[in-house]
Parts: C-alpha cells; structure tokens; sequence
C-alpha cells in the first residue's frame, strides 16, 4: 500500500486540516462541514493525477482543441456519517463519479474488545472501476477493513482503491501496510503519533460525526 501525506506540503490544505482540529472553531458546525468538503476537493484534485487520460478534440466557437481528459470509470464511497462532507468534495472534483454509502458500527465483546461491522451498504458495480472511500479519521483501520470487504462483496473487485482519511494513526497506517497490496493509496493529511486505549486518535480532532451533524444517543 502507497501513503500519500499531503500535509507534508505547504498548501492551503494545512489551513483547513488546522480548522477541523480547532475546538473553538469546530462549534461553527457548518464551517466544520465545509473545511471537510474543502479538503475533499484537494484531494480529489492530487488523485485526479493518477488517473488515465485520452486526448480529445473540442470544437470551441472559432477552431478546434486538443485537451487530455481523465476517462476512469469512478465511484466515490462514504463512510456513514462522518464521511458524507469529505465525499461531497471529493465529488465536485468528480462530478461523473458514481457514488456508493456504507456503514460500520464497533460491537464491543470484555473489556476494551470490540469488532467493526459493516451492515447496510449501497453501490454500483465496483468491477474494474476505480474506488475512492473517504472517512475523515482512520483510528485503527478496522471500520476501513471492514467497509472495504462489504464493498467488494457487494459491489465486485475494483481495480484501483483509493482511501481519504485527512486524519490517521500512526498504528492504523502500518496495520494497513501489511495488509494492504500495491493496488490501495492511502491518502492523508496528518498522521498523529498516539492512540489512547479506547482508540481515539491524539491529538486528532473529536468525533468527526457529531461535530459536522449534531450529537446523537
């Protein structure tokens, strides 16, 4: 598996990854929303690079030009809920993609065990397309595991997986590199260094979900 940091760059991305983290300007629930589509669209445009482009000709009002666009077939993937702003950035870049929604949940055995499931999911035909999944935080990369089989039972083999987490462990980042072939990306813009015994990410950025959508019970 290739990791992609983008926070490593000195670009506008970091602003946006710096207000997501922010505690005061998290409680602006819309802005939150709107830094992760924001930083859904700049990933989409760095993806955008990898992918397979054929010139065309396209005749404008006075002569004809020849421009390379991308043709790979493109599914864009959300992982409920958190996932639905970053999702939406992604898909302004890709505005052709077709798009697909899951769901994971831990289920808890003694102690601090628990195991992801993914339960509901709904997609097109994943066979030989490229897939792009975006969830904002990869703690331990179970819910990723988890949502990417249920995607390939569901919906076939992509050839090419994409995974946007702006915010990852360090942990979930080397379980997924030797579990991972050369066929997955892992894009981030952070990679933090702690991971507390619950699995939360330090210092990471709260509960992605409940700060773009509300608490819930």
């Amino acid at each position: 598996m290739k990791v992609v940091d983008l926070g490593q760059q000195n670009t506008i991305l970091n602003t946006y990854v710096a207000e997501i983290r922010d505690a005061r300007i998290q409680k602006d629930s819309m802005r939150f929303r709107t830094n992760l589509e924001r930083v859904g669209c700049v990933f989409g445009y760095e993806i955008s690079k990898t992918l397979d482009y054929t010139e065309k000709d396209v005749t404008t009002p006075l002569a004809v030009a020849r421009v390379s666009t991308p043709d790979t077939p493109l599914v864009v993937a959300a992982i409920l809920r958190a996932g639905l702003p970053l999702q939406n950035g992604i898909l302004k870049v890709f505005d052709r993609a077709e798009s697909a929604f899951l769901s994971t949940f831990r289920k808890y055995g003694k102690g601090d065990y628990f195991k992801v499931f993914a339960d509901y999911c709904t997609c097109p035909d994943l066979e030989g397309k490229t897939l792009i999944i975006a969830d904002p935080m990869l703690a331990t990369g179970a819910s990723m595991e988890s949502a990417l089989n249920k995607l390939e039972e569901d919906g076939g083999e992509a050839a090419v997986i994409h995974m946007v987490c702006p915010v990852a462990s360090r942990y979930a980042v080397e379980q997924l590199q030797q579990k991972l072939d050369n066929k997955y990306t892992l894009w981030v813009a952070a990679i933090d260094e702690e991971l507390t015994s619950h699995n939360y990410i330090i210092p990471g950025l709260g509960d992605a979900g409940d700060l773009a959508y509300g608490g819930k019970r």
